[in-house]
């Protein structure tokens, strides 16, 4: 019987799947980006502006979102409007010195729907570029 030589593929098999993860991981957190700040209330422009994505390798997943410190309140809402929030109405001075009543805000979601709402178009981006490396 004649000896078989069996060379082993497994290290560069891993690294183009991980390199195609990366890829594709930064490419669906951009599209994310993209739906998040195209589905963001805008006044000043400002919180529109500071939405992001970044890649997290280590545990196969993109972030998406922003710095400001308003974000939250913008996506969930506040006061009556956000589940657990101030039941009673409240007053605030403006930066004119006017004083207004409030309830609170309703929740304005951009955030969770650039996620959820396009998932398909995420899991097509990285079943092309999983295809791609294996081919």
């Amino acid at each position: 019987m004649a000896d078989i030589d069996v060379v082993s593929h497994v290290d560069e098999v891993i690294l183009k799947t991980t390199m195609a993860l990366a890829r594709a991981l930064e490419q669906a957190g951009a599209a994310a980006e993209g739906h998040a700040k195209d589905l963001c209330p805008v006044d000043t422009g400002a919180l529109r502006n500071s939405i992001t994505h970044r890649t997290d390798l280590e545990n196969l997943t993109e972030i998406i979102g922003s710095n400001e410190e308003y974000a939250a309140y913008v996506e969930l809402g506040t006061g009556v409007y956000y589940k657990g929030g101030r039941k009673t109405p409240w007053t605030y001075q403006d930066d004119k010195g006017q004083w207004h009543i409030t309830n609170g805000q309703r929740a304005q979601p951009y955030l969770k729907p650039a996620a959820a709402n396009y998932a398909k178009e995420y899991t097509a981006i990285i079943a092309d570029e999983l295809k791609g490396a294996m081919g």
